[in-house]
């Protein structure tokens, strides 16, 4: 049987366009999918990008406002629901579609989502998680930058979320949780982490590990590091930077002489697969756990490739029912 995702075709960088190619490379590499796709956008705009291959998949709704990157949250909510980002949410809460994918304006995207979706029962604000590549695979971090500022309580709730999104989806059964923190020993800190550390060191559903730096984020020292949403972000940001600077200064030292240029391709099978491992684009696509339903936010500079990985982690997260699965872990959060 099909099923729906709604994709808000006016927001991000390259939007209208990066967003049809989004979805004709997912079709590409999914040619059995059973997704359709609700497009919400400006119908004069949107509809030139709608190539004969697409046409059985996708329809279009036209959408008479748009969020733009520079619209506040309050802004975007005081719009109502004529906007593509909060039809496409919309579309979700009345049961039009199962998930909905949007590049937009992140504020924007979380404040409507919270609004019109709802958050489980326990928890007082969603975050924004990614899989960020470790030694062991990936390692979960959270919030990347939905909350600026948190509360011990806060940072306790991202825990056992955290918890039960590995859990579910990553199928390990007692996740190590850690918090970010300037130094791993007990009495390093502000009065936010001690107390949240505090909390979890006797919660029953949430495996605490203690204080973890910023390195240990990828050498996996634990499952899932926790954080507020100001501090994950520029360790986001930090190491994708970091990881651009290595790939620009192995790009260049390989290149400087017949030898390195030599080298270069014999190690070429282990560059690609070096290229693949830390290409941003291939983890695309981050759900805002605590909503009722599947929220997806995709980078907003991404290119075709990056939101069809985007649209990939809503089909997948909807095959697998994962609603369920996190309202059943998250009902003894209280």
């Amino acid at each position: 049987m099909g099923y729906s995702i709604a994709i808000d075709a006016m927001g991000g960088d390259g939007a209208p366009q990066v967003v049809f190619d989004g979805i004709a490379e997912f079709i590409k590499t999914h040619p059995d999918t059973k997704a359709n796709f609700l497009v919400f956008g400006q119908e004069n705009l949107v509809k030139p990008f709608l190539i004969p291959s697409l046409a059985k998949h996708v329809t279009i709704h036209n959408a008479e406002e748009v969020v733009t990157g520079e619209t506040k949250p309050a802004a975007a909510v005081r719009m109502g629901r004529k906007t593509s980002m909060a039809m496409a949410i919309d579309a979700v809460n009345n049961g039009m579609a199962e998930a909905v994918v949007s590049a937009g304006n992140t504020g924007a995207f979380m404040a409507l989502s919270k609004i019109i979706l709802k958050t489980f029962e326990g928890i007082d604000r969603p975050a924004i998680p990614a899989l960020i590549p470790s030694d062991k695979g990936c390692t979960l971090v959270l919030d990347l930058g939905a909350n600026i500022e948190c509360s011990a309580e806060n940072l306790v709730q991202f825990a056992v979320m955290g918890s039960v999104y590995m859990r579910t989806l990553m199928n390990i059964a007692e996740p190590s949780v850690g918090i970010l923190n300037v130094g791993s020993e007990d009495l390093k800190g502000n009065q936010v982490v001690q107390a949240a550390a505090n909390f979890l060191r006797d919660h029953p559903l949430v495996n605490f590990y203690g204080f973890v730096e910023g390195d240990d984020i990828t050498k996996a020292t634990v499952d899932v590091v926790v954080t507020d949403g100001f501090t994950g972000n520029i360790v986001l940001k930090a190491i994708e930077g970091t990881v651009r600077l290595f790939a620009r200064q192995l790009k260049k030292s390989l290149s400087e002489n017949v030898l390195s240029k030599l080298g270069a391709l014999i190690a070429q099978p282990s560059l690609a697969s070096f290229k693949r491992f830390v290409d941003p684009r291939l983890y695309n696509g981050a759900m805002f756990l605590g909503l009722r339903k599947i929220v997806i936010k995709s980078h907003g500079g991404t290119d075709g490739v990056g939101f069809a990985t985007a649209i990939k982690v809503a089909d997948e997260l909807v095959q697998r029912n994962v609603i369920l699965d996190l309202q059943a872990g998250l009902e003894g959060i209280q």
